[in-house]
This record gives C-alpha cells, structure tokens and sequence, in this order.
C-alpha cells in the first residue's frame, strides 16, 4: 500500500486515512472515527441519526465531509467519506459515548488555553518552550524556534498593514520567500526532510532557521520602507528579502564546503 493510503491503529481498530499531497492534509474515513467510538453495530445507521440529533452537524454535512478513494471492504479502493482533522473532531462532539470524553476534554482544555494566551501571550511561548522540551529538542534549539514566531509575528503584522489576505496569500508569500532563499518551493523542501503535514520549521537546523528568520526579517523591513499596494508587489518584495538570506547561505556554503539544507527532520534535530 502507498503512503497516501494507510491504514492506522486507533485503540487497536483500524481507521482508513488519506494524505492529499495538493492540499497537504489527511483525511480519515468517518465510517471507521465513529465505529470505533459509537461502538455501533450498524455504523450508517447510526450516523444518520447522529446529523438528525445535530441539526447544525446535519446542514454542514457536505462542508465537513468529502468522498475520497480508500479501500473498501472488497479491497478495491472506492469512494468512502472521509473528513479531514477539524472536521473529524467537530464530529466527535455529536458522539455521545465514553470512548469520546477524552478527545471532548481535550477540546475543552485546548479551547481554555488559546483564550488564556490571548490574554496574556506570554503564556503561549511557556507553553511552546514546554512542549519541545517534551520532544526532546535542545534549549539553544528552543530558543531560536521561539525567535523565529516572534520574527514570523513581525511579518505577518506588516502583511496585514499591506492588506495581504491571511492564508492562501500569506502561503504564496511564504512560498516566494523560501523559493528565494532556499532554491526550493515550500513543498519541495518538505519532500527533501521527508514531510507531510508536519511544520517545516520545526524541523529545520539551527542555521536553517537563522536564515529563515533572516529572510523573513528583510521582508519585514523592505516591505515597511516600499509600502507595497497589491499582492504582485508584495511578492517581489518577498523575493527580495529571501534573496538578502540567500546570498548568505550561498556564501556559508562556500566558506564550509556542505549544504546549508539537509534532510534532517525532527528526529534526527531533537538529538543535536
């Protein structure tokens, strides 16, 4: 079976999953989340009366849920529906069953804590720094990480005084800039760390991030002095400040001899 098409263990039950390279999300089999959580016999039954108990859950149906080809059970790949994470969990609340409770009282808590850091924002780099210590991840490591969202905070906040919409404009951006200074389209340097779904950031080197950082802070200070008007223009300041932070990679490499870019993901990073 293919990468895109894996089956999974979830308390020792299988659950069908889907990895959309496109649009660089999983989705996973609806019949399969709520089988193993409703512990119904007749699962289509059951789902139907699940949308008639949530008549908002019932009217969203076809937002939340996608057909997508998995393997049925004759082991032909068919069109089974499937949702990605959010809508998942957004489903999970209409199921009624003890299997349940965890993943709603962690949705709770999760809720609770993104108030609690917009209040008080500090809170959400405590939190940060407390989960990459958990994975292993060294403190000079952490530190820089953390530098880096206040770097990316800089810039998001100009982009939004330019008027960039926030998520596929910002992505085209973030894509100029890395293409720029890495040489490499978003995806394709996640394809070389061996990545999904899974932040590029966080698994790139020290010096990874400190030219990330480098480029993204030349963007923030070009963009403030040019004042650009329209996404076009706003994409060549991007290309200009990724350009400043590769003409230092371009240069360490020639002083060093070796890739400023490599493979190495979480893994291999945590243990530096």
């Amino acid at each position: 079976m293919d990468q895109k098409n894996k089956i999974q263990l979830f308390q020792d039950q299988a659950i069908r999953t889907h990895w959309d390279e496109n649009k660089e999300v999983w989705y996973f089999s609806v019949q399969d989340i709520v089988q193993v959580l409703s512990e119904s016999k007749d699962t289509k039954q059951y789902i139907k009366k699940m949308k008639s108990r949530d008549s908002e859950l019932n009217s969203n149906w076809g937002t939340i849920c996608t057909l997508v080809k998995m393997i049925a059970e004759d082991g032909k790949f068919r069109n089974i529906q499937a949702s990605d994470t959010e809508g998942i969990f957004r489903i999970i609340q209409s199921i009624p069953s003890p299997k349940a409770e965890p993943f709603k009282r962690w949705l709770a808590k999760v809720g609770a804590e993104r108030i609690e850091e917009t209040e008080d924002p500090e809170l959400a780099f405590d939190r940060a720094m407390a989960t990459y210590l958990k994975k292993g991840y060294s403190k000079d490591w952490i530190n820089q990480r953390l530098k880096s969202i206040e770097v990316r905070k800089g810039l998001t906040d100009e982009w939004q005084e330019r008027g960039v919409k926030e998520g596929l404009e910002y992505a085209i951006l973030t894509n100029e800039i890395t293409q720029a200074w890495a040489d490499k389209s978003v995806k394709d340097y996640k394809k070389l760390k061996g990545l999904k779904k899974e932040s590029l950031r966080d698994n790139m080197s020290n010096l990874e991030l400190v030219l990330n950082m480098l480029a993204e802070v030349s963007t923030t200070e070009i963009s403030k002095q040019q004042q650009p008007g329209s996404l076009e223009e706003n994409k060549n300041v991007a290309r200009k400040g990724g350009t400043v932070a590769k003409k230092a990679r371009v240069e360490i490499e020639k002083q060093t001899g070796k890739p400023v870019l490599s493979n190495q993901n979480t893994k291999k990073i945590s243990g530096d």
